[in-house]
């Protein structure tokens, strides 16, 4: 893995924040198992939380599919859709300059589960990460975009099932980081036929572009 710093982060601010996202990126429990995802409470309940929902379903974001998960065709690996790994969020730029980066999100740990209802793969769909905090502090709570997909891969992938969620991530005063964990239970698609099931992956992504998009939900009437 390889982080890029820009050369223009040269402020004290700037380099305090490289160096601590580099240092939660490259941590040795961010590459570990299941139990030790970030090294924190909190992503170790997250990951305990992945175990108790997913059991050896989950897996490191970027790793390749397991033995365990080719011998289960109805259920496909999991992977991160291409360039959409982080999520960058940044302050308004003023005139002729850029914007500081109020905060990044990474994912860390995926996981999936299926079952069969009549002529549909029902998923469970799990994505585990962090925001961090930038030079531009992050606001009280960010909103998190998510896509997840499930694609038969091939000369001509095709995209069978697409859906965006969102989640809501609270960011503590005095945190540089926080992690995140988000279950969508309502995914489906239909069973694929026998000769192109192995062919089947989830993909999974922030998805800034579909917030911009998809409506909010509605708050609650006050009674």
């Amino acid at each position: 893995m390889t982080t890029h710093l820009r050369q223009e982060c040269r402020t004290p601010e700037r380099r305090r924040f490289w160096s601590a996202a580099a240092a939660l990126v490259l941590a040795p429990g961010l590459l570990a198992g299941c139990s030790s995802l970030g090294g924190s409470s909190v992503l170790s309940d997250a990951s305990d939380r992945f175990s108790q929902l997913f059991g050896s379903r989950s897996q490191e974001a970027g790793t390749p599919t397991t033995q365990q998960q080719a011998e289960e065709p109805d259920c496909p690996g999991v992977d991160i859709r291409a360039g959409a790994s982080t999520l960058a969020v940044t302050t308004a730029a003023r005139a002729g300059a850029s914007g500081d980066l109020r905060y990044q999100g990474t994912i860390g740990r995926t996981a999936r589960e299926c079952a069969i209802s009549g002529g549909n793969v029902l998923a469970k769909v799990g994505i585990a990460g962090r925001i961090i905090v930038g030079p531009g502090g992050a606001p009280s709570s960010v909103d998190v975009p998510l896509r997840i997909a499930v694609v038969q891969e091939g000369a001509h992938p095709k995209t069978i099932a697409s859906k965006f969620y969102r989640t809501t991530v609270a960011m503590p005063a005095g945190e540089n980081s926080v992690a995140f964990t988000f279950v969508a239970e309502d995914f489906s698609y239909p069973v694929p036929a026998a000769n192109v099931a192995d062919a089947y992956v989830f993909y999974v992504g922030f998805d800034p572009e579909g917030a911009k998009t998809a409506p909010r939900p509605k708050a609650a009437r006050k009674r």
